[in-house]
């Protein structure tokens, strides 16, 4: 087995595993000497589809409101001059969703969207990672506890569906918070703060 899959394997028995044990916890009875009038409310348990759906749609709303609140004229900003520009970031989630998300769909290489240069406006920005949501939301909603483990291939890679899901999770988020930092610097409240 190659160490990739390996990985992608035990990481997704190790979610699952955790999962059902959670599921195992909420059928216990209350230990003597508890009262029902006294019990705390039941926690929410989530499957691991329904764990990594929650974290994809949060993602999705602040990613989408950061790059719709930048003003078009702040999509060139660059903290320094080593560093991408706001508008790579944005693209930089739109071609790793696209390619992610397409694998999980098994959309061809070459009917999957397209990315805009970091020159374009930030329209054709913003279009092209609307459609890369698009992609993910099928992507997501596709998802169940059922077919979590299985395995997918995209080019050379080959991963569990879920692995395909939570990388998604795991990069959006970490490109969330590079364009949370660069709204910041520009003075702007990231859709996470808004509150």
């Amino acid at each position: 087995m190659k160490p990739t899959l390996f990985l992608s394997y035990c990481a997704a028995v190790v979610t699952l595993t955790i999962a059902g044990c959670g599921l195992a916890a909420q059928g216990q009875a209350p230990a003597a000497g508890d009262h029902a009038d006294h019990a705390a409310p039941p926690a929410q348990t989530l499957g691991p589809a329904a764990d990594v759906q929650r974290g994809y749609a949060g993602l999705k709303t602040n990613i989408l409101k950061a790059a719709q609140n930048m003003p078009a004229d702040a999509y060139s900003f660059r903290p320094t001059p080593d560093v991408r520009t706001f508008a790579r970031v944005v693209n930089h989630v739109s071609e790793a969703q696209i390619r992610a998300c397409g694998a999980i769909n098994q959309t061809p290489a070459e009917a999957r969207g397209k990315v805009p240069a970091e020159t374009a406006d930030k329209a054709a920005i913003v279009a092209a990672l609307q459609a890369s949501f698009a992609e993910c939301d099928k992507a997501f909603a596709s998802l169940t506890d059922a077919n979590a483990l299985q395995m997918l291939t995209s080019g050379p890679v080959t991963r569990a569906r879920i692995g395909y899901a939570w990388g998604t999770v795991s990069h959006d988020n970490e490109q969330y918070a590079t364009l949370a930092l660069y709204m910041r610097l520009k003075g702007l409240v990231p859709p996470s703060s808004e509150k």
